[in-house]
């Protein structure tokens, strides 16, 4: 099992920046890919981003529409992803969760979930 915990949301302005943490606790991380996505009212989970650990070259995957705006890294020592998310928008407004699995960092296919954080944007 490993366990996920998501820190970091607020409430931000239209041009601000958050950083988001995911702290995983429980397997060895180093193996794991993590992933972040979101989910705004009404709408579907979105894929965001994503990590391949150390033991994959710590690869990144993004969505395309995130590309230059969001940026995800980890630190192995501290068992934490982060997702740097700059120039935010309102409807980049969503509740955000991060998730974990084994293997290459994709958009789907993952096996543990946080609870999420929420990120509001106002314009």
């Amino acid at each position: 099992q490993v366990q996920l915990v998501e820190s970091g949301g607020g409430l931000v302005q239209a041009g601000g920046s958050l950083r988001l943490s995911c702290a995983a606790s429980g397997r060895t991380f180093n193996n794991y890919a993590v992933g972040w996505f979101r989910q705004a009212p009404g709408k579907e989970r979105e894929f965001v981003a994503a990590i391949a650990g150390p033991w994959s070259g710590s690869s990144t995957y993004y969505k395309d529409s995130m590309k230059g705006r969001f940026t995800i890294s980890r630190v192995n020592a501290k068992n934490t992803v982060y997702l740097q998310m700059n120039s935010l928008q309102p409807e980049d407004t969503a509740v955000y969760f991060c998730a974990a699995k084994e293997g290459a960092a994709r958009p789907s296919g993952y096996d543990y979930w946080g609870q999420g954080t929420q990120v509001t944007v106002s314009s």
